[in-house]
């Protein structure tokens, strides 16, 4: 049989299903791989998927991984087969999905990488293990696979190997030595005011002017107190305060996102960000100090050197030198590392790009990269399928030969 990898990225795509809710996706997954004859265990961690595929002889054990949920983003690509798709989100919210962070392409190129694989397995030694985890935008689906019992019910790996769509030119391979992407803290602050009637603010105790004194001195962490020579973000996505116009609540909550390269600079900015918190409640008169609950904590995605290097040297014989580039360090947060910490492994982790060649060309010239070409999480984000399927399953299926040769 051979796998139309178009028409599989299609339905992904137009089916998403948010964190822990991937089962339809789990489902396609289980019949492609009973379609290529490949044992495999379905609910671990949730809704995750776990295939395990011998080779001709005994050798090192290679995790592969693809992640599988989408977003609550509602899609503006304009495609023929843009997702419609709608979810209720852990607050019980109907909302929008979409695929806007490539996993759908992430799946597809896995199960085309088995597909190579097992064709080819009387050429290579050991064991693929092929991980396809949910809820990677919670930032909890790789810790829901290990929790499982992962490393216990599965072979151990000898390393681990990932890759991430992105927006660089359909076909290039980016892979960086060291840290490869950043740390991050999801949390939620509550401050606490005093509520009432909208005509008599001199009565209260106003959250939201508390709240929004807040957002700003927040942005002063970065600018004012982390060295400019270093990597540190701190976003505030969300506020969610009151009701009605002339009623002013008695809380509000801000969510934030933190990000950092390394565990002394995540200290500093978390205890700036907990200063700034409790000062500004304590400048507005709260009565009740604010609360701060963290969401998720995810370590910095950090390739092992040496195992970085032979696989950088694979793919540039697989694919020419000009073909893989460094992309910098991103300060987006992954979960994959969970899987090479716990099994203290060496992880490499890379990106590929999905971006029309021309469009980005085009783009680079006249200095639009940022506004011009969507990037992950957009809702206008939207990779070609082609090189960008054929260079997803190659660059996995290079990779993994490397260790199993």
């Amino acid at each position: 049989m051979s796998l139309d990898l178009d028409a599989l990225y299609i339905d992904l795509h137009r089916n998403p299903e948010l964190s822990f809710q991937e089962h339809r996706t789990a489902g396609i997954v289980a019949a492609t791989l009973t379609e290529l004859g490949v044992e495999h265990t379905v609910g671990v961690g949730g809704t995750g998927v776990v295939a395990v595929v011998p080779g001709a002889a005994d050798g090192p054990v290679v995790y592969l991984r693809a992640d599988m949920d989408g977003l609550p983003v509602l899609e503006q690509t304009g495609l023929d087969y843009a997702s419609v798709a709608r979810g209720i989100d852990p607050n019980g919210v109907d909302v929008p999905v979409m695929h806007a962070c490539g996993h759908d392409m992430h799946v597809t190129c896995l199960l085309g990488a088995l597909e190579k694989l097992v064709a080819a397995r009387d050429d290579w030694s050991g064991t693929v293990v092929a991980l396809f985890q949910p809820a990677e935008e919670f930032g909890s689906g790789a810790r829901a696979m290990l929790d499982d019992g992962m490393l216990e019910r599965f072979p151990r790996p000898d390393v681990v190997l990932g890759q991430h769509l992105t927006p660089l030119p359909a076909g290039i391979v980016g892979v960086r030595a060291g840290t490869q992407m950043a740390a991050s803290d999801g949390i939620t602050v509550t401050m606490y005011g005093r509520g009432g009637h909208g005509s008599r603010p001199h009565s209260t105790i106003d959250p939201i002017v508390m709240a929004a004194a807040t957002v700003m001195r927040l942005q002063t962490v970065v600018s004012r107190e982390v060295d400019p020579r270093d990597v540190a973000v701190v976003t505030v996505g969300a506020i969610h305060a009151g009701l009605k116009n002339n009623i002013i609540p008695a809380e509000a909550t801000l969510e934030l996102s933190l990000r950092y390269p390394t565990d002394e600079l995540r200290e500093h900015v978390l205890d700036a960000v907990t200063r700034v918190v409790n000062a500004e409640a304590l400048a507005s008169g709260a009565t009740e100090p604010p609360t701060i609950a963290t969401l998720h904590t995810l370590p910095a995605t950090i390739n092992d050197a040496d195992a970085t290097a032979r696989t950088v040297a694979a793919f540039q014989r697989a694919f020419g030198d000009d073909q893989v580039v460094d992309p910098g360090m991103f300060t987006g947060s992954e979960d994959v590392s969970w899987f090479a910490r716990d099994a203290d492994v060496p992880l490499v982790y890379w990106f590929w790009g999905g971006t029309d060649q021309h469009a980005y060309a085009v783009a680079k010239a006249a200095g639009t990269l940022d506004s011009e070409i969507p990037t992950n999480h957009s809702a206008m984000f939207a990779p070609v399928l082609h090189p960008t399927i054929e260079r997803g399953v190659d660059a996995l299926v290079v990779a993994a030969r490397e260790w199993l040769e």
